[in-house]
């Protein structure tokens, strides 16, 4: 079944070559150091994010992602069963940003059903994953016989814990510890989502696999705790930090508490602001990330005393906002719309308004496309309390915008409440008008090509300044390729996929009345790295405004 990946690992063994094996801080991977010591300063390969297995609907886009460390630098190969990985039909990306590597397979079809293999190695060593790909065929319920007629093989589709041979029970002891542990600590309704992302299609075999653990996992609890509910799995917050928590009564109240993330003990503080936090009220028990960012992903296991309590994960979505939400002026007693667009699809997202959070109900209406990708917040009946600062928040991302309240004045009350008159001297004109100048220039930005390249600045004036976006001294304000914003000032430009077509210098103009203002850019894209240098901001006016000028030397 292996002969493949067999014959291949063999001729990566010199002669004289150990192997000693390896426990990796992420499980399910498994490492093999090819020298007795290391040198200073060297590491085996290891994987800081594995590919996790994958069931998808034949024709859809797969993907598996992983991430991996080591010195020197490992080289990442995949590796599949039954079958080769020619080119024509698997995409190899790495982006050099965040450091991940993908195996991609535009509209899989039903015999690239396999379990595939991640091999990170270097000349100290290796690391390698396994992980299955199930593809839901169209037409499923069609005879085997037909299936196999059209493509010439024959289609696995597995079901862990089948129990009508004995070769399954051997699958079933493949699936990641971590499936299990999720599933002890979460609720009912999570399951077929759970199930979904490890690729469990048996529920039936799941659920008696599950009581087993349960019963066996309350016996252990009952040596440290007492009792134990309410457990909240860990969710972000729109402050930008995650947060879990669960109610328990421990038996001994100096017991050790430990937090482990991705089976790596962190440490955590019930006092100081830092990066793990932990507050305690009576019996219940928060435990934080403050400042999360995606390495902050994964799974987050409490134990005490050695018994583990409460395992849950936090998955930081890979979305921004392609469309954010704008301000919106309303009158009294009138509703209020703000619409976001996301990039990738999203059932729920947070608002925030007036930095409270804002949930379904009379005042407000949440609604989602059903392509999960247009979310909407409705502010009905509003009154003029309800004007201030609103808030979406997808992931580690957020967008704001005003909303402005207009009171209604009632024309048959004008003239009534006018006791007295005053008359005040004449006064000398006073012109608040000014030139146009930038209060945020143009800042550098990396982007690798396929990606998305979002350009900002903030600018003043008084009248408004008209602002034109240009590359290499060509308009892009009617481009239909580059969606351009500009909203109280805050002029911005969303380029949806950078290319080398996308290099050239970019500038935005800003001119009124009283004179104009330059702000400029370049944008310099080599391979699958994106470059910008901020170059100049350069000021026209007329001869009454000479006196503002403003340069910005160039940063490399």
């Amino acid at each position: 079944m292996f002969k493949i990946c067999k014959a291949k690992e063999e001729q990566l063994t010199a002669p004289g070559q150990v192997k000693i094996k390896k426990k990796s801080r992420v499980p399910g991977v498994m490492i093999t150091q090819y020298v007795e010591v290391l040198p200073d300063g060297i590491s085996t390969p290891d994987f800081t994010r594995k590919p996790i297995a994958l069931t998808i609907q034949e024709g859809k886009m797969a993907f598996f992602r992983a991430i991996v460390t080591g010195n020197p630098t490992p080289v990442v190969t995949w590796m599949r069963n039954n079958g080769e990985i020619d080119e024509e039909r698997y995409k190899f990306t790495f982006d050099s940003i965040s450091g991940e590597h993908q195996l991609q397979m535009p509209d899989v079809c039903a015999d690239q059903a396999d379990t595939y293999k991640c091999y990170a190695r270097n000349e100290f060593g290796k690391a390698v994953v396994t992980v299955t790909l199930n593809v839901i065929e169209v037409g499923y319920k069609k005879s085997k016989a037909m299936k196999e007629s059209r493509t010439g093989i024959q289609t696995t589709f597995l079901k862990i814990g089948s129990f009508f041979n004995k070769n399954k029970e051997e699958k079933q002891l493949e699936i990641d510890e971590h499936f299990w542990e999720l599933l002890l600590s979460t609720d009912k309704r999570e399951y077929e989502n759970i199930c979904a992302q490890y690729g469990v299609t048996d529920f039936r075999w799941m659920l008696k696999k599950l009581n087993e653990k349960k019963l066996e996992r309350e016996q252990q609890q009952e040596k440290v705790v007492e009792k134990l509910c309410n457990l909240k799995p860990i969710e972000l917050k729109p402050n930008g930090a995650a947060e879990f928590e669960l109610e328990m009564s421990l038996k001994d109240p100096n017991s050790k508490m430990f937090l482990f993330k991705d089976g790596v003990m962190i440490p955590f503080d019930a006092d100081a602001e830092i990066k793990h936090g932990l507050k305690r009220v009576g019996k219940k028990f928060v435990f934080s990330i403050n400042g999360v960012n995606p390495e902050d992903a994964g799974l987050y296991q409490l134990e005490i005393d050695g018994v583990k309590i409460f395992s849950t994960e936090l998955q930081i979505p890979d979305v921004d906002f392609l469309v954010k939400i704008q301000d919106v002026n309303a009158e009294e007693r009138e509703d209020a719309v703000f619409q976001c667009v996301l990039s990738r699809p999203m059932k729920k997202i947070s608002w925030m308004g007036k930095n409270n959070p804002v949930e379904q109900g009379d005042k407000y209406d949440v609604t989602v496309s059903d392509d999960m990708l247009i979310h909407t917040l409705v502010v009905k009946d509003c009154l003029l309390l309800d004007k201030g600062i609103y808030s979406a928040v997808a992931g580690l991302k957020s967008c704001s915008a005003w909303l402005i309240v207009e009171g209604n004045t009632d024309p048959s009350m004008v003239g009534k409440k006018k006791k007295f008159s005053l008359k005040l001297q004449d006064s000398k004109s006073c012109s608040f008008e000014t030139a146009p100048s930038f209060s945020v220039p143009l800042k550098m930005h990396q982007s690798p090509q396929r990606y998305e390249c979002y350009m900002s600045c903030a600018v003043t004036g008084n009248p408004r300044p008209y602002v034109t976006w240009y590359k290499n001294n060509i308009s892009l304000n009617t481009n239909t390729n580059y969606y351009i914003t500009n909203t109280c000032g805050v002029c911005s430009m969303l380029i949806l996929n950078v290319g080398p077509k996308d290099s050239g210098d970019y500038t935005v103009v800003a001119e009124n009345s009283l004179g104009r203002v330059e702000c400029s850019t370049k944008l310099d894209v080599k391979g699958k790295k994106s470059k910008y240098k901020m170059l100049h901001i350069k000021f026209n006016t007329n001869e009454k405004h000479k006196s503002l000028f403003s340069s910005f030397t160039p940063l490399d």
